[in-house]
């Protein structure tokens, strides 16, 4: 007997289409998916949920100073002549950031090997704002994981919701509990 499911593909396109659900089930926090498909995804989720819930207070706060150029009003470098030159003038700023632990910093690299890259486009009224990355890794270690502190396992739930019409097969909804 096999240790995973087939669902009728290849290596490499079973593969492609768990990562794919399984980045998109943590991005959305539910999908609708065939059964079997939803319990091959659930196997995925729960071990990177559970990977963030154990590493997500491991790390060290540390206050970094960095120049920044100055701006004016509107976003433009401020620039000074100096000795016959503009130059561009910076202000200094402190700063605190996360630095990762050995372990956490690992688990955050098999994270983003896994998971694919998600694009946040904006929606047409939002104006000329550029689309960015959601990294899907500091979501799991900020957004996710803090809500399954307590819970032992049992981070995703299947909700079984009919037959499919065209071929009759079961469709569930996966939804993080």
């Amino acid at each position: 007997m096999a240790g995973y499911r087939k669902l009728g593909r290849t290596a490499s396109q079973r593969k492609a289409l768990l990562r794919n659900q399984v980045t998109n089930l943590l991005y959305h926090g539910k999908i609708v998916t065939t059964e079997t498909k939803a319990k091959e995804i659930r196997r995925i989720a729960e071990k990177f949920i559970a990977l963030a819930v154990k590493e997500k207070d491991n790390y060290d706060t540390v206050t970094v100073t960095s120049k920044v150029a100055r701006k004016d009003k509107d976003g433009k470098r401020v620039k000074e002549v100096v000795d016959s030159k503009k130059v561009t003038v910076f202000d200094e700023i402190e700063k605190e950031i996360k630095k990762d632990k050995p372990t956490r910093l690992a688990a955050r690299r098999r994270m983003n090997a896994y998971l694919y890259d998600v694009t946040e486009v904006p929606s047409d009224d939002a104006g000329k704002k550029a689309s960015k990355k959601v990294n899907l890794a500091d979501k799991l270690f900020d957004e996710i994981a803090p809500k399954y502190t307590n819970r032992n396992g049992g981070y995703t739930r299947i909700v079984k919701i009919g037959p499919r019409k065209g071929d009759a097969a079961m469709e569930v909804i996966i939804e993080l509990v």
